[in-house]
């Protein structure tokens, strides 16, 4: 559903987001002059579909976001979580149909761009457009440390890395206050998805997990009563207080 009066881009909340480098004046100016609108969207909700001609950008503004692949048979493979100041749709070719699917975990609220547009910027405004080139390196680190779980980590190492970077992502992005809990809504079916294990191993594991003290995890928030412990556990590293970009 399109926002009837959506956010000045002068005004951009993503300025406020501790784990986001603002942008300048100039930046902001030259985003309001290429911004389409806002979308927003609810659990479930798809925002691009895999092989169709995605003819948008977005950036994430609230909410959170599951990136995935689907099989023939209707089994799909959860790829990554998208958060704030995240950029959607960057992910796949310009001028090719989308190779994944997204939707919305949470409630969401995106800013929409035209792709064309987003070549134009990387032309006028390099500053941004290193910083488009900033943002996929950044997910090709994250899509790293998510295949070394699938090859190399065991079920419990899985869960504990997922939950962690969960949390370090959102209380960077502002969807969780500094602390050890995250209010978000995914379900065991979902954490299968992303680990590539069997639902039944999946629950087992959590409930081993919560014994251990290590992890915490129902329908509805995840809790990791020692961040550091648990980043051992599963040789996570916790971000840095330094700041990404955002467009």
């Amino acid at each position: 559903m399109d926002v009837a009066k959506p956010y000045d881009c002068m005004d951009c909340p993503l300025q406020e987001c501790r784990g986001l480098r603002p942008l300048d004046e100039s930046q902001r100016a030259y985003m309001k002059a290429i911004k389409q609108g806002e979308r927003l969207y609810e659990r479930g909700d798809p925002i691009l579909r895999e092989e169709e001609q995605a003819k948008h950008l977005f950036t994430v503004l609230e909410g959170v976001l599951i990136r995935y692949r689907s099989l023939e048979d209707g089994r799909r493979q959860i790829v990554n979580f998208m958060f704030p100041g995240d950029l959607v749709g960057l992910q796949g070719a310009f001028d090719e149909p989308s190779s994944h699917s997204v939707e919305a975990l949470t409630s969401a609220r995106l800013c929409v761009f035209r792709r064309s547009d987003f070549v134009h910027l990387i032309k006028e405004n390099p500053r941004l457009g290193y910083d488009v080139t900033w943002l996929a390196a950044k997910e090709e680190t994250a899509l790293e440390g998510h295949i070394v779980s699938l090859g190399q980590r065991n079920a419990k190492e899985r869960v504990v890395f997922l939950a962690v970077w969960l949390l370090d992502r959102a209380i960077s992005t502002g969807v969780a206050e500094e602390g050890n809990i995250l209010q978000i809504p995914v379900t065991q079916s979902q954490i299968s998805e992303m680990l590539g294990l069997s639902l039944v191993h999946t629950n087992r594991t959590i409930r081993a997990l919560d014994r251990e003290n290590l992890v915490q995890w129902n329908q509805r928030e995840i809790c990791v009563p020692d961040m550091e412990q648990a980043s051992d556990f599963a040789d996570f590293e916790l971000s840095s207080k330094g700041q990404r970009p955002f467009i």
